[in-house]
C-alpha cells in the first residue's frame, strides 16, 4: 500500500528584497489567509468532516436496519481505586485483528501492573498501516499575486486512522473503568515538547505475567512512562492466571466495539445477506500482500511471481526473502487459490445455490482469478456489490475500517471458512466459539494440498476426493476442543484468541464442555 501525502508548494521570490509599503504587506497577508483557508477547505472536503458521527447517526433514523439501536447509555461502573505505578504507552503493529489482540493484551498488562494506560496508537508504519486520507498532490501557484517566485516551501500533511476512527473510544474507556484507568493522552509534564523522553522498548514475545511483574514493573520506578513500540504476541497464550485470561476476553468481546458508523454499515450488510437466506463468509486470503509475505505463487504466471517477489523485498521487516513456493505449499503454509477453494467447497457439500460473501480485500488477479470460483458458485458477493458507492466512500482507502466490516459479517455468517489462518481467521474463530460454537470450517491445508494433487493428477476420482476431504474435516468445524499447549515452543501453540477456552465455560464445568464426554452432543447441536 502506498501512502502519499498532500504536498502544497508555493514559490516566493524577492520576499526579502526591497522594502514594501503597508499596502503590499496587507495584500500579502490577505493572500496568505486565502491560501490557508483554501487548504483547510480541501482537507475538510476530503475528510468528509462536514458529516460528523452524531449527524451521521441522526440522518439514518427511520431506517432501523441501518442504525445502531439508540438507547440510553448504561450506568457507569464504579471506577477502580488504585495507586497508579506509571503510564503505559503502546504502539500497535500489524493489521486490524493483530492490533485488536494486542490491545486486549496491553489492557491486561496494565491491569496486572496497576498502570494507567494511554489510548493505544494504531499502526502507522508497516505495510498494513491504514491511512485516513490519501491525498493527491496539490499545487498552489501564487505568481498571480507575487510575481516570479524562486523561493519555495513544502508542507507535508499525512493522516492515518486513529483508535477512535475504528473503535468506540468512549465505550472502551467507560466499560473498563472498574479494571484499569485509561486516558486519551499523557499529562502535559510528560510531553516531548517539554523535553521528556519515555523509555521505549519492545517486550519479550510470549511472556507470562511474572516477566511483567519482575522485569517491567521495576522500570516504572525509574522512568514513570514506558512506551511499548511493538505489541504483537507479547503475552503468553497459556499459563496466565484465570482472572487475566477472562479480562482479555472481556476487552475483546465487550469493550472493543466498532464506531457507530462501522457498526451501522456492518449491520446493513448482514441484513441484506440474511434476507436472501443462509450464507457462507469466505475469507479468501488470496491477496497481494499475503502472497508476497508468504512467498506463495502457486497458480501465478512468471510475471506475477516476480512482482510478488519484488514486493517482498521492498519491505525490510519482512525478514524471509528467498522462499520456495511449492515447498511452502506442501507444508500447508499457503492460502488456497480461488480454483482450489472452489473444489474444496464442492467437496464439503456446498452446492451451486450457496450464497457466498467474500470477506477479503482485492483478490490478486481480480476477476480472472475468481472465474473458476464464480462458475462453481454464481451467488458470490462482496460488500462493493451490496452497498452503494456513497455508503462505502467514507471507508475507502482505509484498509482496517473495511476489514472491520468483513469482520462483522464473518461473525454473523452461518458458516465461516478461512483459506489461511491469519489473524482475522483466528479472531473470528474465537468470536464464533464465544457465540455458541458457530460452524467454522478450519481447513487442513497440508492434507488438502495432498488431496488436491491426487485429484488433479487423476489418481483420485471426484467422489474419492470429496469423501477424503469430508473425513479430514469432521473434527475441524469449530466444535469445543482444548487449546494445544507446547511449553517450549509457544509460537507453535494454539492461539488464545482463536480458542479462549477459559471464557467459554460460564456456568458449567470446563472439563464437561471441552472433554470427550460431552463433545458429540455439542457438535450435533452445532450442525442442526
Amino acid at each position: 500500500m502506498e501512502i502519499r501525502s498532500e504536498s502544497i508548494k508555493v514559490r516566493f521570490d524577492k520576499l526579502a528584497g526591497a522594502p514594501r509599503t503597508r499596502l503590499q504587506v496587507w495584500f500579502i497577508r490577505v493572500c496568505a489567509s486565502i491560501l490557508l483557508w483554501t487548504c483547510l477547505v480541501q482537507l475538510v472536503a476530503v475528510g468528509e468532516l462536514w458529516q460528523p458521527r452524531l449527524i451521521y447517526g441522526f440522518l439514518r433514523t427511520g431506517q432501523p436496519h441501518l442504525q445502531a439501536v439508540a438507547r440510553s447509555p448504561p450506568p457507569l461502573l464504579p471506577a477502580r481505586n488504585y495507586t497508579s505505578n506509571g503510564f503505559l504507552i503502546v504502539s500497535c503493529n500489524g493489521g486490524l485483528n493483530q492490533m485488536r489482540a494486542a490491545i486486549c493484551d496491553m489492557v491486561t498488562i496494565a491491569r496486572h501492573l496497576n498502570l494507567t494506560l494511554v489510548v493505544p496508537e494504531l499502526d502507522k508504519t508497516s505495510f498494513w498501516a491504514d491511512p485516513r486520507y490519501i491525498l493527491n498532490s496539490w499545487k498552489a501557484d501564487l505568481s498571480f499575486f507575487f510575481g516570479d517566485c524562486s523561493k519555495a516551501f513544502t508542507v507535508h500533511i499525512p493522516f492515518f486512522s486513529n483508535f477512535e476512527d475504528i473503535f468506540h473510544l468512549r465505550h472502551f474507556i467507560d466499560s473498563l473503568r472498574d479494571e484499569v484507568r485509561i486516558i486519551k493522552r499523557l499529562p502535559k509534564k510528560f510531553h516531548r515538547k517539554y523535553g521528556f523522553q519515555p523509555f521505549e522498548m519492545p517486550p519479550v514475545s510470549w511472556s507470562n505475567e511474572k516477566y511483567y511483574q519482575e522485569q517491567i514493573l521495576p522500570l516504572f520506578d525509574k522512568y514513570k512512562v514506558l512506551h511499548f513500540n511493538r505489541t504483537d504476541a507479547r503475552l503468553a497464550n497459556n499459563g496466565i492466571p484465570l482472572y487475566l485470561q477472562k479480562l482479555r476476553c472481556r476487552v475483546n468481546f465487550q469493550a472493543l466495539k466498532f464506531t457507530p458508523e462501522i457498526e451501522t454499515l456492518g449491520y446493513k450488510l448482514v441484513h441484506i445477506l440474511q434476507e436472501k437466506g443462509p450464507f457462507v463468509a469466505l475469507h479468501l486470503r488470496y491477496e497481494m500482500d499475503m502472497l508476497a509475505f508468504s512467498g506463495c505463487t502457486h497458480g501465478c504466471t512468471n510475471e506475477e511471481a516476480e512482482e510478488l517477489k519484488n514486493l517482498r523485498y521492498a519491505y525490510p521487516w519482512w525478514r524471509e526473502k528467498e522462499i520456495v513456493s511449492e515447498e511452502r505449499r506442501s507444508q500447508g503454509l499457503c492460502p488456497l487459490t480461488p480454483e482450489e477453494t472452489a473444489l474444496v467447497l464442492q467437496a464439503l457439500g456446498f452446492d451451486k445455490e450457496t450464497q457466498i460473501y467474500i470477506a477479503a480485500g482485492e483478490i490478486y488477479g481480480n476477476d480472472v482469478r475468481l472465474a473458476a470460483l464464480r462458475a462453481a458458485f454464481p451467488n458470490i458477493v462482496k460488500k462493493e456489490m451490496l452497498l452503494e458507492p456513497d455508503e462505502l466512500k467514507q471507508f475507502q482507502n482505509h484498509s482496517s475500517q473495511m476489514a472491520a466490516l468483513d469482520f462483522m459479517v464473518s461473525i454473523a455468517s452461518n458458516t465461516f471458512i478461512p483459506t489461511y489462518d491469519g489473524n482475522m481467521a483466528k479472531l473470528v474463530e474465537g468470536h464464533r466459539r464465544y457465540s455458541g460454537f458457530k460452524k467454522t470450517v478450519l481447513l487442513d491445508r497440508k492434507r488438502l494440498v495432498e488431496l488436491l494433487d491426487l485429484y488433479q493428477n487423476g489418481t483420485y476420482s471426484l467422489n474419492e476426493f470429496s469423501v477424503a476431504v469430508r473425513l479430514a474435516h469432521e473434527k475441524r468445524m469449530g466444535q469445543p476442543t482444548r487449546r494445544k499447549i507446547i511449553a517450549e515452543k509457544p509460537k507453535e501453540e494454539d492461539y488464545f484468541y482463536a480458542n479462549p477456552e477459559e471464557c467459554l465455560c460460564e456456568g458449567m464445568n470446563c472439563d464437561d464442555l471441552l472433554g470427550p464426554g460431552n463433545l458429540s452432543s455439542v457438535v450435533a447441536s452445532n450442525h442442526s
